[in-house]
């Protein structure tokens, strides 16, 4: 009897725990690499026209949202109504709308602002608008 099958490890297990051991090695960089990458969000506060909610709110979930959602990068995109403004100062006249995107990267954001895909459907959001002036602000995730 061979040594190895005395000792109940064959040379495919030996084998397969060796590759699992290198493949768990070679992914670990990839991880903490991912670990280090944060996402950014973008906020626009938005004056929607009141009697446009309804379109403005049918485009986005219809056809601005899943455009976006098939670039790579996307994290998240939510369009958010407001409630109340619970403290602090006043938000400007007429905000009643905040855009919310959250993207692997600006990097990557910039691609997809770029693309001929976003420029056929932000003006189904912008048009509702009552101000297109509206306040734009790009968070990095800490």
């Amino acid at each position: 009897m061979s040594s190895e099958v005395k000792s109940g490890i064959g040379r495919r297990d030996a084998i397969a725990t060796m590759v699992g051991g290198l493949v768990a090695a070679s992914a670990a960089p990839a991880r903490a690499a991912d670990a280090k990458a944060k996402p950014i969000l973008l906020y626009c506060d938005l004056k929607v026209d009141p009697g446009r909610e309804s379109e403005m709110l049918e485009h986005f979930h219809q056809r601005f949202k899943p455009v976006g959602a098939k670039f790579k990068g996307f994290i998240d995109l939510k369009m958010l109504r407001l409630r109340t403004l619970v403290q602090g100062d006043k938000l400007p006249a007429g905000v009643n709308y905040r855009f919310q995107l959250t993207y692997e990267s600006e990097e990557l954001r910039q691609i997809w602002i770029a693309s001929p895909e976003h420029q056929a459907v932000w003006p189904g959001i912008e048009n509702t608008l009552i101000d297109k002036n509206f306040h734009v602000s790009l968070f990095d995730e800490v």
